[in-house]
């Protein structure tokens, strides 16, 4: 088939290169625009955007789905089937019915499970033992087309919501072109979603990624693993943010929410149960480190107090 692939950031290059070795054709990749980053603001192509143009094929950057100009490029290209991964932006009805088959999704839960931004991210700060990828049909309403594949996978103690993902997108890239397969041959049919069972993973703030410490330790554990890497968990000490990787929950109750003991070998922190060990942290300006040096680099002190 000729199919149009959509996609923005890292987690759509599993399927993107799935894509590319596969029998289907690709007559063209669709990307966000360009963004600035960095303190110079310079513009940046997305991660598929250089992955698409390293392998020669056509770019489209729109910087909205409905211009004119870029539905009559796609529509130049009659393509039989899109595909899309992480893309970043809605498509309307008009692109909806634009290939002769439409479009599939791949998705990074058990539909109708976290239907949204972050599905990764929400499952593991909820404590879910078992997650995984669906392909389903794109309708307008927000995740809710029919199904035509799943795939589970088990959330690991240490995942955190960037190595779940990664996992995830390779895995995902396989059932997305298994689907795209069999729609070409026409020995697939897809499932509506059940009505109960629907939650939603809406997009992380700064202010989700705040730990407080009066909370029980697991939660505060899984908060800061679904934080990892983006957007990243956090905390006060004094009048600094200190940004914190994943913690060790240890079986010990010995201090108060948020009061931290600095040990030579490592820091604890107090939760609402029991105390954790901080990992790496990142202190306003600085560099990640082991928590032990940050501990070290407080002149001696034997106690601090994180909020």
């Amino acid at each position: 088939m000729k199919v149009v692939f959509a996609g923005t950031p890292d987690t759509a290059l599993p399927s993107l290169r799935a894509l590319i070795a596969s029998r289907h054709e690709i007559v063209a990749v669709v990307t966000r625009p360009d963004a600035r980053v960095g303190r110079g603001r310079r513009a940046e192509p997305s991660a598929v955007a250089v992955a698409a143009e390293e392998a020669g094929l056509t770019v489209l950057k729109p910087s909205s789905t409905t211009d004119p100009q870029f539905l009559d490029a796609l529509r130049a290209l009659k393509p039989d089937c899109g595909a899309i991964v992480a893309y970043g932006a809605l498509l309307r009805r008009e692109l909806l019915d634009l290939p002769v088959f439409g479009w599939v999704n791949l998705h990074f839960s058990v539909l109708p499970a976290w239907r949204g931004a972050a599905p990764v991210q929400r499952s593991i700060m909820a404590g879910d033992e078992v997650t995984g990828a669906t392909v389903f049909s794109l309708v307008e309403e927000l995740d809710a087309g029919p199904v035509l594949g799943t795939l589970t996978e088990r959330i690991r103690p240490d995942d955190t919501a960037g190595t779940l993902l990664q996992r995830l997108a390779v895995a995902g890239a396989g059932l997305l072109v298994d689907a795209l397969d069999h729609i070409e041959d026409g020995d697939i049919g897809a499932i509506e979603q059940p009505e109960d069972g629907i939650s939603y993973a809406a997009k992380l703030t700064t202010d989700d990624a705040r730990v407080d410490w009066t909370r029980p330790a697991f939660a505060i554990d899984r908060q800061i693993r679904g934080c990892t890497p983006a957007p990243g968990a956090w905390t006060m000490h004094e009048d600094k943010r200190l940004k914190l990787g994943p913690v060790e929950v240890l079986e010990e109750s010995t201090l108060e929410p948020g009061e931290v003991a600095i040990g030579k070998r490592e820091v604890r922190v107090g939760t609402g149960t029991t105390d954790v060990r901080l990992g790496e942290v990142q202190p306003h300006g600085r560099k990640a480190m082991p928590a032990a040096d940050w501990g070290r680099g407080l002149g001696g002190a034997m106690s601090a107090v994180l909020r």
